[in-house]
């Protein structure tokens, strides 16, 4: 391996003063992600600028064994991108690639940097009378070469798919330093393996993405946004077949938000107000869009009527302007911060069967509560895709080791009912290093041969992203 000096030298030289980060401070940002988990310090922090610079940059890692890890908009949750503490790592930074390379709204289509933030793909998309559908709560802030990587999901997974349904083609440079082009803007390729795809929710530990072509729609023209009160969870999966067939395939958002994440929303934003008189156990958050002549209104009153008369509806709410539907959003979204600002808890992004939830729920909440009494939990999701992040808050005043002690039980006996179900561990997230053991144990033997064999094949070395989704090889 080369010397620190040598390394700093060398790649100064070919990315210039501004693609180079060596001094702590400057590096500081990069060992951080939003949950306030920390990495180490890392080897330096690269910034290419385009393509060839990143193949330049990974081929000079491929020659002198530096490991590497690739670095978007510092968003995610399970320490895939933060530097490696046992092992010195160079962060790859994506930031300084924020093109938006060509928008095609004939073809609904757009090329785009992999290191471009989200939001700014959605409002070119939507400057071209177009939409990018993927919607999270760290737009503002993400890449859309982690969200390719990540396989990200989000709000509108159950009208639009996950990321891996709005890509069409894909630019990645290989642990080597050489670049696949698939930059194709087709809606249909039928020419063998569809290689993107492996690359597509691997986390960075088979290549760099560099660039996308991204998959677009009509731009809504009008839409409409709801809180309904459920009785229970029950009542909730069947509100949600009934919006099925009520709002004709326009549905785009059915989010489950109990009533303690309710409170968490306002406690964190003290602007928020109860939507409603009476307060229920359970709301669903709603949203149905159309991009023609659709009666939005008259769907949504038919699935009230509907819901009363099933039962499953107790209240509801729709809003009546803009302004009202981003006041009913920001519940969603403050929900979040609430969590964040009861310090360390339990995160999890698992996936059951939608038909299975609430028994899933109903099982789960009784065993950890059973158990640990004074512990908090928080579930809440995405019900039209299975998705449910189950939180649980610790009991306050725990020491640290203590806690940590606490919530890796918690965990592994949830993940031990979600295997009951058929679950999955990570619906959305992604293994990273936090998810690995658990991942592993979820493995049949062929599932790990394959994953193994695809790691050694494009990375033999072990370079790209070491130990993150598969543990480092034993030397």
């Amino acid at each position: 391996m080369t010397t620190r000096e040598a390394l700093f030298d060398d790649l100064s030289a070919l990315l210039g003063k501004r693609g180079l980060l060596t001094d702590g401070g400057d590096m500081e940002r990069y060992r951080v992600d939003w949950p306030g988990y920390r990495g180490a310090a890392p080897l330096a922090v690269a910034r290419p600028s385009t393509t060839r610079q990143v193949a330049d940059v990974v081929s000079y890692c491929h020659r002198h064994d530096i490991p590497l890890v690739p670095q978007g908009g510092h968003s995610g949750l399970v320490g895939g991108a933060l530097p490696d503490a046992d092992y010195p790592e160079l962060v790859l930074s994506l930031e300084r690639m924020t093109a938006i390379r060509h928008v095609d709204p004939i073809n609904f289509t757009m090329s785009v940097d992999g290191g471009c933030v989200l939001q700014s793909i959605k409002d070119a998309a939507a400057a071209a009378d177009c939409d990018f559908p993927l919607s999270l709560g760290a737009q503002g802030s993400c890449q859309i070469g982690g969200n390719v990587s990540t396989n990200a999901g989000g709000l509108n997974v159950l009208r639009y798919g996950m990321m891996r349904q709005l890509v069409l083609g894909l630019e990645v440079v290989l642990p080597d330093g050489r670049i696949y082009n698939g930059m194709k803007a087709l809606h249909k390729n039928n020419t063998g393996y569809d290689l993107k795809q492996l690359f597509i929710g691997a986390e960075g530990t088979l290549g760099i993405v560099t660039g996308a072509v991204l998959k677009l729609f009509p731009r809504p023209q009008v839409s409409r946004t709801a809180l309904l009160a459920c009785p229970d969870i029950d009542a909730v999966l069947k509100l949600y077949a009934l919006a099925r067939r009520s709002c004709c395939d326009l549905l785009t958002a059915f989010e489950l938000v109990p009533r303690t994440c309710l409170e968490l929303a306002m406690e964190a934003l003290p602007e928020l107000r109860d939507p409603l008189e009476t307060p229920s156990p359970v709301y669903v958050l709603m949203e149905a869009a159309a991009s023609g002549p659709a009666d939005l209104d008259a769907m949504i009153e038919n699935l009230f009527e509907r819901g009363f008369e099933a039962g499953a509806l107790t209240d509801g709410v729709l809003a009546s302007s803009e302004t009202q539907a981003r006041n009913l959003w920001h519940i969603r979204e403050a929900m979040l911060e609430g969590q964040r600002n009861r310090g360390e808890h339990l995160r999890t992004d698992i996936s059951i069967p939608i038909s299975s939830l609430s028994a899933f729920h109903e099982r789960a909440s009784h065993e950890i509560q059973d158990l640990y009494p004074q512990a908090t939990v928080i579930a809440y999701g995405h019900i039209g895709d299975g998705n449910l992040h189950f939180n649980i808050l610790p009991p306050p005043g725990l020491e640290a080791d203590e806690r940590a002690a606490l919530l890796h039980e918690l965990e592994e006996r949830l993940f031990g009912i979600v295997d009951d179900f058929d679950g999955s561990i990570s619906a959305e997230h992604g293994i990273g290093r936090f998810k690995q053991s658990a991942f592993l144990e979820t493995l049949s033997e062929p599932e790990y041969d394959i994953m193994r064999g695809l790691k050694h094949l494009l990375d033999p070395r072990c370079l790209m992203s070491p130990g993150r989704i598969l543990p480092r090889p034993i030397d």
